[in-house]
Parts: structure tokens; C-alpha cells; sequence
């Protein structure tokens, strides 16, 4: 499958979402590392189980150096199942449900690596219940109907990712910036949760007049 062909697909799965910024570039990056993936017959629920792995060692081994390249793998893996089953045509509904499940149990442990570093736990509890909250948000307003919301927001999943990782760094390098680091991820993870409900009421309100 080609590139654009892969964009194409992937749009019409996500509701026609639009495909520019950093929502291409990672869809890019995606499918230049799925492709070989395919070709050696990689299952993306294999993927998608890889990537929960990743994710108990990256709280197992929060407290060593290397934990944040076990993140990148749990990021990776869970990044690109969804790529791989769409260049393999395996893409299905109950692939999208393991793959969701599976990134919930992700972001689990990536919160709970952020509290073995030293976070405060209320503080990673605020955060990790508005990045669930958000998710859950999200796939129950589409499921009422025509409501898929395509928003990107400033905590999507690649970023709560990259909250973890600049506090491993701190952490490795002796940096007392754990706390804070959880606090501006806990922030900016509310504002995401408002913009995805904010973004839903108006999607459903505006389809709702036109059903009227």
C-alpha cells in the first residue's frame, strides 16, 4: 500500500479526520516503520501486547537509565499496530478495541512510573484520571453516532509520553524537577479533557440542529 493510500485509509477510519502537522508527520514516521513490519508478517495485536510489556518494564525500571528507551518501545509498539493492521488489511473493530484497552493498561504504568520517581501520587492521579476520562470522552461520543471527534489536543498520547520521559531524564541526571514536571503534565492534561468534551457538545449540538 502506498503512502497516500495509507493517509486515505487512515482518515476514513478516524472519521475523515484531517491529516496535516503533527498528525502526518507521525504518520509518516508510522508507516516507514510498519512497512517492513508487514512484510515479515508482524501481527498488530502482537504489537499492541509488545507494547503493554514495555510499558510494566518502564515502571519496573523506572529508577535506571535505560527505562526510557523501554518507553520508547512501549510508545512505538503501541503507536504503529494500528498502522501495521491497516497496511495488512487487518484492520477491524476488535483489533481497535484490544488496541484501545491495551493503551489504557499502557498509560497505567507510564503514571505509575511517574509516582515511583517521586511524583506526588495525587498529583499523577489528577492527571492519569483526566487522560483517561478524555479517551473514554472521546470514543463514547462516537459512539452515539456521528460524533468522532478529530481534535488534537496538548496532551495527546505521544505527549504524555513525553512528559515521562523528561522526568526520567531529571531523575537520571539527579534534577529535582519530578514534581513539577507532573504538576504541568496534570495542567495541561485537564485542558485537553475540557477541549475534547467542549469539542464533542458542539459537534453534537450543531448535528443535532440539523437533524431537527
Amino acid at each position: 500500500m502506498r503512502r497516500d493510500d495509507y493517509f486515505a485509509r487512515w482518515s476514513e477510519l478516524h472519521g475523515g479526520a484531517r491529516i496535516s502537522g503533527i498528525v502526518k508527520g507521525w504518520l509518516s514516521i508510522s508507516y516507514a516503520l510498519s512497512t517492513p513490519l508487514v512484510r515479515l508478517k508482524v501481527s498488530p495485536n502482537s504489537l499492541s501486547l509488545l507494547g503493554v510489556i514495555a510499558s510494566v518494564f518502564t515502571y519496573t525500571e523506572a529508577n535506571h537509565y535505560y527505562a526510557i528507551a523501554i518507553l520508547a518501545l512501549s510508545l512505538v509498539s503501541d503507536g504503529i499496530d494500528g498502522t501495521v493492521a491497516i497496511l495488512s488489511g487487518k484492520a477491524s473493530k476488535r483489533g481497535a478495541m484490544v488496541d484501545a484497552i491495551c493503551d489504557r493498561i499502557g498509560e497505567t504504568f507510564w503514571a505509575l512510573a511517574l509516582y515511583k520517581l517521586g511524583a506526588p501520587a495525587w498529583i499523577v492521579g489528577v492527571a492519569w484520571v483526566c487522560a483517561f476520562t478524555q479517551e473514554y470522552a472521546r470514543a463514547r461520543i462516537a459512539g452515539l453516532g456521528d460524533y468522532r471527534i478529530d481534535v488534537v489536543t496538548i496532551a495527546e498520547r505521544p505527549v504524555r509520553a513525553s512528559f515521562l520521559a523528561i522526568a526520567l531524564v531529571a531523575y537520571d541526571l539527579k534534577i529535582a524537577a519530578v514534581t513539577t514536571i507532573a504538576t504541568v503534565w496534570a495542567l495541561q492534561q485537564a485542558v485537553a479533557l475540557v477541549t475534547v468534551m467542549r469539542s464533542g457538545y458542539i459537534r453534537m449540538q450543531a448535528a443535532d440542529r440539523l437533524g431537527d
